[in-house]
């Protein structure tokens, strides 16, 4: 069984989550509103003040989709209840990052700066060499940030570029001099 799709997702005060046919679930709370249509194969219930959800048989297929289900409808009331921040870090000299009303321009040793507009229901900071970006969405958080790191990925000898705050890098030695 499922470890993580057999655990009930508690629906907190101020959280309204609706269920329509085709597995179509609405989840309403004080950030805003999400909609997702979930995998049809699932039995998705509400029980009281916790939504549980079950699969039909043990079929490969249906065991991964159990967990995904529950993890997408746990992800959709955390959103709506405190939402999601990724914080990214802009290393090296003369890179630099700015923000202008919804436009984040990247400074990343170019010869143009990198203009990107912020997606609808995100919203991003800039602090110092911090970008924090944050929403309701977490795939939308997530993908926001990956395409931001992807216009100048972190290099291993220096450690330059746009990394995520927790991430490592994996360092490498440079060259060595003749002998």
């Amino acid at each position: 069984m499922s470890r993580i799709g057999r655990m009930p997702i508690a629906i907190p005060d101020g959280v309204t989550v609706t269920i329509a046919e085709n597995n179509h679930v609405t989840v309403k709370g004080p950030k805003g509103t999400l909609e997702r249509t979930l995998p049809a194969e699932m039995e998705i219930k509400l029980e009281g003040s916790e939504v549980v959800v079950t699969r039909p048989n043990d079929l490969k297929k249906m065991k991964s989709l159990h967990g995904l289900t529950r993890t997408l409808i746990h992800n959709m009331v955390v959103g709506v209840t405190d939402g999601f921040t990724k914080e990214l870090e802009v290393n090296g000299v003369g890179y630099r990052a700015s923000k202008a009303g919804k436009k984040l321009t990247l400074n990343l040793g170019y010869s143009h700066p990198v203009e990107m507009e912020d997606p609808e229901g995100l919203e991003s900071k800039v602090d110092g060499n911090k970008i924090t970006i944050s929403g309701i969405d977490k795939e939308k958080v997530g993908q926001y940030a990956a395409e931001i790191r992807d216009k100048r990925r972190p290099e291993p000898y220096k450690g330059k570029g746009i990394k995520y705050a927790d991430e490592v890098i994996r360092r490498k030695v440079g060259k060595t001099g003749k002998k």
